[in-house]
């Protein structure tokens, strides 16, 4: 959603720390915390085995409406009516990343939690509670009820905003099950990427006209997360930490794809064929060569960090839709993608960044998984990022070839491409505070320059 009407694209979206909305909220899950001892128990449970804070899977609290004070904080803090749920007592918070809250008739106090699967969960924690909901449908819940006044549900989705379980046609589960597995073993090496581009768009518009925009959406981020997740044993070992506790990646934040400037509008133009919208466009610098495009699904919540080699006069262009002409130069992003190939087809996505308690991350992967994390290239109050180290991937001889025989890249470099490889992707650590919903507009160029597969290259 647009914040501020400007006619310069860098300030048309501008995202602040909301620290009056944060302290009512935590205010809100703590008091529900101390009075139901099942989230008391799975709260440390998250911190001390997965480095998640359950503040970040809370996808909406209920309270009485009668509370003392409670709607004239809620505006102040910032929180508005929900006109799209046409229900005048949900409150949600436009300029930050925070619960929606529900105002309810009774004097109770609930919080909904978000899971990717709400069998895992239950099956992780050896519950013993219904599901709401046939398998496959939209959205199923699942209650745990300590006492008559607090109730922890957990919320599964599957491109649906709606506020309860979903009846399902049960019909329709062969038709999700089919698109579910198109897109998990979508070809993905093509002789020209066009070819590539092409056959998933097929599959894409093949799933939107059979179980809609949405639920397309939904199936296909599962499949990209699949994939990126086989090539980085970093994703493997935090989402089996994850898994145990029942909660899948439902604390992932953003997906970041690398695209070469060739492919970079045909890739947009996918995504909005998926329900995204583009967002704020995000520019590292001169010195860094590369922006950005931030685009959001606003049903399934899934977030995308598009990124391309650029140079500042084009980022005042449309460069989502316009297209970006070729270079005989690549920057980090174009270098990526020429030994890896595009992050959309063959090589998958170059990171996903999902929410944790920073610090205790780091110390989990390094201590007890050998797994290193690298000096954060963000470290805000309101915002902190760091990078796994990245996971170095083989490179195919005919892209060095190529690469080589263009003059982009040297002798050295290629013969080292052959013998190490190249760094392929990471898992991103990243911690949200005060509901900030931006990302890091300086300060990144360092980073890049850390990863790209040049630098990389000289450190062996």
């Amino acid at each position: 959603m647009t914040l501020l009407e400007s006619t310069n694209p860098l300030q048309a979206f501008q995202w602040s720390p909301q620290p009056e909305a944060e302290a009512l909220i935590h205010e809100l899950v703590e008091e529900f915390i101390a009075s139901h001892g099942f989230a008391r128990k799975l709260k440390n449970q998250l911190f001390s085995q997965a480095a998640v804070r359950f503040s970040d899977l809370v996808e909406e609290v209920a309270v009485y409406a009668e509370r003392p004070g409670l709607s004239d904080r809620l505006l102040q803090a910032g929180f508005l009516v929900d006109d799209t749920a046409g229900i005048s007592d949900v409150f949600v918070h436009p300029r930050g990343i925070f619960p929606r809250v529900r105002l309810v008739t009774a004097c109770r106090l609930d919080v909904a939690m978000k899971v990717e699967s709400v069998a895992d969960f239950i099956v992780a924690h050896e519950l013993d509670i219904r599901i709401e909901a046939d398998p496959l449908a939209s959205v199923r819940t699942a209650e745990i009820a300590d006492d008559p006044f607090h109730s922890l549900c957990l919320i599964e989705r599957h491109g649906s905003r709606r506020l309860m379980a979903e009846t399902f046609n049960r019909p329709d589960a062969v038709e999700i099950l089919w698109h579910a597995e198109a897109f998990r073993a979508r070809r993905r090496r093509f002789g020209a990427d066009s070819q590539g581009f092409a056959h998933a768009e097929e599959l894409i518009d093949a799933a939107i006209a059979s179980i809609g925009v949405d639920r397309a959406c939904d199936l296909f981020f599962v499949a990209e997360r699949e994939f990126w997740q086989r090539r980085n044993r970093a994703a493997q070992i935090q989402k089996a930490r994850q898994d145990k506790l029942g909660i899948g990646w439902a604390n992932h934040d953003h997906h970041t794809y690398r695209s070469s400037r060739q492919h970079f509008a045909p890739l947009m133009a996918i995504f909005e064929k998926l329900g995204f919208h583009c967002r704020e466009r995000f520019y590292a610098g001169a010195q860094a060569g590369w922006g950005a495009q931030v685009l959001e699904q606003p049903v399934t919540g899934v977030i995308i960090f598009a990124d391309v080699d650029l140079s500042p006069d084009e980022l005042y262009e449309d460069f989502a839709h316009d297209g970006l002409a070729p270079r005989d130069q690549l920057g980090t992003v174009g270098l990526w993608c020429a030994l890896h190939g595009e992050a959309f087809l063959e090589a998958g996505m170059h990171h996903l960044e999902c929410q944790f308690a920073f610090d205790p991350l780091r110390e989990q992967l390094e201590s007890r998984e050998a797994i290193k994390v690298m000096k954060p290239f963000t470290d805000f109050p309101y915002l902190r990022q760091a990078f796994t180290e990245g996971e170095i991937w083989p490179v195919r001889p005919e892209r060095i070839d190529r690469l080589l025989k263009s003059g982009r890249i040297s002798a050295e470099q290629a013969a080292r491409f052959r013998e190490k490889g190249a760094i392929g992707s990471h898992l991103e650590n990243l911690e949200r505070n005060q509901g900030f919903k931006g990302f890091n507009q300086t300060g990144v160029s360092e980073i890049i320059a850390r990863t790209d597969p040049r630098a990389q290259v000289a450190q062996h």
